[in-house]
């Protein structure tokens, strides 16, 4: 049972990089067919397009907001001190702050597009979904700026430092809940997007093995969490997308074919939404 003022339609986007994109395409659908949602959890890039949502910026706004704020140069900006922290990490200082890229650039482009906002004042409710540095525990925002709420829901370690809000150091909500639908227990139907990440094809450096032992925690974090969902009896709806090649973290040129992908995914499941809602169908 879920009270009177819980939220009818949740939108619950998961990390999943550039195509996480296609959470504007879905939506606008949705907004289109009278289903708006109203409430959007966000995590990791999820959480991005996710306050762009929630902020009532239509595709094409989204869009544009996203070429911006998404794009391969803001990983580019090496930290050069970090190979010294690396090789002496007593001497130079190593502690959790640690981080490989410079994180001025994605601050300066995130504060530039959500500028003073925040979460409470949206018109669409929003829930930011972050990992707590000191007890690993999933934590969810839903008061404060929407900026630092973004960054810190987007640390992943290691790449970006931590993100300080409201006294606590938070990193990317990947770790603790790569799709979280546990913040959206209370609504009555859930639409969902999220993916599962791609193992590397080979072995040839450190990096890779480590991201192939994190990848599959990882995706077995979200199955286990799914699983335990559809236990509680959450009613869920999970959006695919047809994606014919591989798309990589930083294809931003692949954006407007995803949003378009996006938008075909609602389209098909409108009849299923409905009926997860007791919506009658149109005629």
């Amino acid at each position: 049972m879920h009270a009177a003022n819980s939220p009818r339609l949740a939108l619950v986007l998961g990390s999943g990089g550039v195509r996480s994109v296609a959470a504007l395409g879905i939506a606008d659908v949705l907004a289109d067919a009278g289903l708006k949602p109203d409430l959007v959890v966000g995590c990791s890039s999820g959480a991005l397009f996710g306050a762009c949502i929630a902020m009532g910026m239509t595709g094409g706004q989204g869009l544009e907001a996203a070429t911006s704020l998404w794009s391969r140069d803001l990983t580019e900006k090496k930290r050069w001190r970090a190979y010294f922290e690396l090789l002496a990490p007593r001497l130079m200082g190593f502690d959790e702050g640690f981080s490989l890229r410079d994180a001025r650039l994605i601050r300066e482009r995130v504060d530039l597009a959500f500028g003073n906002a925040q979460l409470e004042d949206l018109p669409t409710a929003l829930r930011v979904v972050t990992t707590e540095v000191s007890s690993g525990n999933s934590m969810v925002l839903t008061h404060g700026p929407i900026a630092a709420a973004v960054r810190a829901s987007m640390a992943l370690p290691l790449i970006f430092p931590s993100v300080q809000y409201a006294g606590r150091q938070l990193v990317d909500g990947v770790l603790s809940d790569p799709l979280p639908v546990s913040a959206a227990r209370d609504a009555h139907a859930l639409v969902t997007l999220g993916f599962r990440g791609a193992l590397p094809r080979r072995i040839d450096r450190p990096a890779r093995l480590i991201g192939r032992v994190t990848t599959t925690m990882i995706n077995n974090l979200q199955q286990a969490r799914i699983g335990a969902a559809h236990a509680a009896g959450q009613r869920m709806l999970h959006l695919t997308l047809d994606i014919d090649r591989r798309i990589g973290l930083w294809d931003t040129e692949a954006m407007p074919r995803i949003y378009e992908l996006g938008r075909r995914a609602a389209e098909g499941q409108l009849h299923a939404i409905r009926r997860m809602l007791d919506v009658p169908l149109a005629a």
